[in-house]
């Protein structure tokens, strides 16, 4: 017969260290950030400032990625399956970003516009990219960032059930439209002082990773902001991935 020293030194602590369903599946962990469907525009934390880089991943990826080592800072990738190159070609320096610590996203499988699409196709859209994401990374994102911006239509409502939050940005680079760097310089520089932002721009421009990202770092610096991902500018830092979709070993697209 068992004495109650016994049981209350070593069966209890078994029976508190059972785990609860939460806490098997990181699917269903509670997260301190936006909730799935909600549309962030800003960081939310003091002093901040979220760099992110649509539509790759691509050539110029390493050179991003060496700058922000550099500096010291961590940025979020919004990258896509299909738009540049197939995202398993180009799996080397997204496997890099994220093992530094930098944030990957979705950006759709295609980078169509999703608010013109039917709610099966936006699902086809994200979950053929969290196929690739499980494959390469082992992870499925959290945040997603819808092409072009446009989350109207039934983009919210969808993004809710699959579990994503949506990223747009209050400073546009402008870099897509062939502004010179010294342009999208200026619109950083025009940004509201005392407020913690999100900046968009694109790792598919030469000249975004060859000038603008080192001249940005060295602003963001002298501004006071922290440069980091955007789940911890939105005070979700453990919260950017979940449960990777099921592995196909797909090498291609």
């Amino acid at each position: 017969m068992f004495s109650a020293v016994f049981l209350l030194t070593v069966l209890l602590p078994t029976v508190l260290a059972a785990p609860t369903a939460s806490s098997a599946n990181p699917a269903l962990t509670a997260r301190s950030g936006p909730a799935a469907g909600t549309i962030i525009t800003q960081c939310t934390a003091p002093n901040t400032i979220a760099l992110t880089f649509d539509d790759g991943p691509w050539q110029y990826e390493g050179a991003i990625l060496s700058a922000l080592e550099a500096a010291g800072a961590k940025a979020t990738f919004f990258v896509t399956g299909t738009l540049y190159n197939c995202i398993y070609t180009q799996s080397t320096s997204l496997k890099a970003a994220f093992a530094a610590g930098h944030q990957i996203g979705s950006h759709t499988w295609t980078h169509k516009s999703l608010d013109s699409q039917s709610a099966a196709s936006i699902t086809t859209e994200m979950t053929k990219l969290e196929t690739a994401f499980a494959n390469i990374l082992g992870v499925k994102p959290t945040y997603m960032r819808p092409p072009n911006g446009r989350a109207g239509g039934p983009v919210a409502g969808v993004m809710k059930t699959l579990g994503y939050r949506i990223v747009t940005w209050d400073i546009d680079s402008e870099d897509w439209n062939k502004v010179s760097a010294a342009a999208s310089e200026a619109k950083f520089t025009a940004a509201s002082s005392g407020t913690s932002h999100i900046g968009l721009m694109h790792e598919t421009i030469p000249t975004t990773s060859s000038t603008l990202v080192p001249w940005l770092l060295n602003w963001a610096k002298t501004k006071g902001l922290k440069m980091v991902t955007v789940a911890e500018c939105l005070g979700d830092k453990d919260g950017a991935y979940t449960t990777a979709a099921e592995k196909t070993g797909a090498t291609s697209c």
